[in-house]
């Protein structure tokens, strides 16, 4: 049941990401930054519209063919992880379930725009301007990491374990 309610979110997420990006090519363009969040007289975060043609950061910048085929292999591979249950842990599941639904998010825009509508303007520091989808790779991602280094610890012990046996 945890997998179906996977992609499901995955299906979801890419839904609300979609509904953003539509919004904001609609009602950002030529409005220059738009104030979002600010605390007293300090932007924190503001709203705009960016056509992105790379990946995080503006990497890749250019290579959209590249990047829909790199894209596309990990997003195959983690729905067929999901599909077939491969994944046990539902932290990791959860995890890979960001990375897919943030990907496929982005990898539309690739496709159908041949760019990816950026939006989320960090102001309280010089930060990228990002999508909700990015923030679902980079939560999805932050996750993994942390599982692997902090949680992963009785795998490695049970093989320590039978080793000695």
């Amino acid at each position: 049941m945890i997998y179906i309610i996977s992609l499901i979110a995955i299906v979801l997420l890419v839904g609300i990401d979609q509904a953003i990006k539509f919004w904001a090519a609609e009602s950002l363009i030529g409005k220059g930054s738009v104030e979002f969040l600010k605390i007293g007289d300090t932007e924190i975060l503001n709203l705009s519209y960016h056509e992105n043609i790379g990946a995080a950061f503006s990497s890749f910048s250019g290579m959209r063919i590249f990047l829909i085929i790199f894209t596309s292999i990990f997003i195959i591979a983690g729905l067929y992880l999901i599909i077939t249950k491969k994944i046990k842990k539902p932290a990791l599941l959860w995890s890979v379930t960001l990375i897919i639904a943030g990907g496929i998010g982005n990898l539309i825009d690739r496709v159908f725009r041949s760019f990816v509508i950026d939006y989320f303007e960090v102001k309280l520091f010089r930060f990228a301007v990002f999508n909700f989808a990015d923030c679902c790779i980079v939560i999805g991602a932050v996750l993994m990491v942390i599982l692997f280094i902090f949680f992963d610890k009785s795998d490695k012990k049970e093989t320590k374990n039978d080793a000695k046996a």
